[in-house]
């Protein structure tokens, strides 16, 4: 592992800027009528060091819908109110090896949904989150509990939010079936509008880099210096994203890029390099399994280029980031 400084990873990501902002390929999601309406050449990338400082190049500040990423901050919130092992217990951790959005994966797991990081196991998540049975208090620790992971708050797009709710017919057989196998722990109402809301807040890449940092430093957001979360939750939310970050292909993430990492329809992906440094990257333009295009080009262009891959030999020998 070489030796990385702030140098080095600026040149690094104005690099995979400039290398990648003329990619075409991929269309925005169109099943969600206000991201068909996103401009598609909108990119940005952002790194996020230890020490707080973050490395920009592009749209890093415009506000996209955080969709499916939002699993990660919710997933984190139940772990740290309850413990690992009840989530364990009432949700799982296995990969479905099936679409995000899969209704089969809830008929083949009889005893959990399977995951918090695909839509039934995040629905169950959204349930979890105490109070249980209070709706405005369970909201507010949602939204509480992105703020600190991102280090600033994040804003309801209502455009965005109204638009879910018109459209989230799969999503509603998801909640009642997870009702009618009891895996679900609130009312499925309530649990599945939680769900719908905290996919449809609004977040910069910045932000995402901040969150990602956070996790990778043991729950202790570098930005603010607030410990957020317990830090031996960093290995278990960590493991989920590299189980399932990019649902049915997965595999095929982490074998070409060597980073666990989170996606949305959003456009966004959030990449974690526990004790190093949280890289994400935002681009509309999806391939067809929901990923955006142009962000996995450049997280794996960075991961590639810095040497960071989780896999490679030795990797208790990697450096603290120097400060340039």
């Amino acid at each position: 592992m070489k030796n990385l400084d702030t140098k080095q990873i600026r040149h690094t990501v104005d690099e995979a800027y400039e290398h990648l902002k003329g990619t075409k390929g991929g269309k925005n999601a169109d099943y969600i009528p206000y991201l068909a309406g996103i401009d598609p050449s909108l990119f940005g990338i952002s790194v996020c060091l230890p020490s707080g400082e973050t490395i920009d190049a592009g749209d890093t500040q415009y506000r996209f819908g955080i969709e499916s990423v939002s699993k990660v901050p919710t997933a984190l919130l139940v772990m740290n109110q309850y413990d690992s092992k009840t989530v364990m217990e009432k949700i799982g951790a296995d990969a479905t090896g099936l679409p995000f959005n899969s209704i089969m994966a809830i008929l083949l797991e009889k005893d959990h949904p399977t995951n918090p990081l695909v839509n039934a196991g995040a629905i169950t998540a959204c349930s979890m989150v105490k109070p249980v049975g209070d709706k405005q208090r369970k909201w507010q620790a949602i939204v509480d509990f992105q703020t600190d992971l991102c280090g600033s708050p994040l804003t309801l797009i209502d455009e965005l939010y109204r638009s879910e709710s018109d459209t989230n017919f799969n999503n509603r057989s998801i909640a009642w079936l997870l009702k009618n196998y009891s895996r679900i722990y609130d009312d499925p109402e309530m649990s599945l509008d939680l769900y719908t809301k905290q996919c449809s807040m609004g977040v910069t890449a910045r932000q995402l880099a901040i969150a990602a940092t956070t996790i990778a430093c043991g729950g202790r957001n570098p930005v603010t210096g607030k410990q957020v979360f317990r830090s031996e939750l960093t290995p278990k939310i960590v493991s989920l994203i590299a189980a399932v970050g990019f649902y049915e292909h997965t595999g095929d993430w982490l074998y070409t890029s060597g980073i666990p990492a989170k996606s949305g329809v959003g456009g966004g992906i959030m990449g974690i390099v526990p004790g190093i440094m949280g890289i994400s990257a935002f681009a509309p333009p999806l391939d067809a399994s929901g990923n955006s295009v142009k962000a996995q080009e450049a997280v794996k262009y960075i991961a590639r280029k810095l040497g960071v891959n989780i896999f490679a030999p030795k990797p208790e020998t990697r450096p603290e980031p120097v400060l340039a």
